[in-house]
């Protein structure tokens, strides 16, 4: 399985452009309105118009979204995933997933092992999950909070399960957040901005830089072991 790159929290042509230049797989527009990375929906849709004709997957992630909204969202901007970052029941997801014929991703907060067995009513429900940290105390964010967890937790999985890894990935810890949790799918947001909610194009190209090399010395040194 090929590592998969999803580049979120943006909201300009330019990093829209460049995350398809480098090849990421998805692109994730936040609509979150405590968040710096909060995009109207008009925005979202013609950005992901763009993305999707540079052959990006468009992510619409969402928190604890209301029925109006979520109508008006896939409505105009036609994601190709509905991201749930909030609180949703399992009978919430799977009532979405049904409703608009879409795949779900469910996120869940990780500080201990504990968090993981929280996955367990959402297996054959959720298409993929979405591991973050859990935000600081005085955080009024879900996500994008520049903060990791132990990525040894992620261990435990059962191999079947389909999973993003996020939560304070940057340029300089992705190798080793690969090698400790055998990710296969990353998301990035807050480790490639400037400031709270600006993309930086640089810091991007660095990102994306950094798992090519990371996944290329994986598969090196998986190589050799086999010999």
């Amino acid at each position: 399985m090929t590592l998969q790159i999803k580049i979120c929290g943006l909201s300009t042509p330019e990093a829209v452009d460049r995350a398809a230049d480098l090849n990421a797989n998805m692109v994730g527009f936040i609509f979150f309105e405590k968040s710096p990375r909060h995009v109207a929906v008009g925005t979202a849709a013609t950005l992901a118009e763009r993305a999707r004709s540079r052959g990006l997957a468009t992510v619409a992630v969402t928190v604890d979204m209301d029925d109006a909204g979520l109508d008006e969202i896939v409505g105009r901007m036609k994601p190709d995933w509905l991201q749930l970052h909030g609180g949703e029941s399992p009978e919430r997801a799977a009532w979405l997933k049904a409703r608009y014929g879409l795949p779900v991703m469910k996120a869940f907060a990780i500080r201990e092992a504990s968090d993981l067995a929280r996955i367990s009513p959402y297996q054959g429900i959720a298409d993929r999950f979405l591991f973050d940290a859990k935000p600081p105390k005085d955080s009024d964010l879900p996500g994008g909070n520049g903060v990791s967890f132990d990525w040894r937790l992620l261990a435990t999985l059962d191999g079947a399960t389909s999973y993003m890894l996020s939560g304070g990935l940057t340029k300089d810890n992705i190798g080793a957040a690969l090698g400790i949790s055998r990710a296969r799918a990353v998301d990035v947001s807050s480790g490639v901005e400037s400031a709270p909610g600006i993309k930086n194009l640089d810091m991007i190209t660095a990102f994306v830089q950094a798992v090519h090399q990371a996944d290329a010395a994986a598969a090196a040194g998986n190589g050799l072991r086999s010999k």
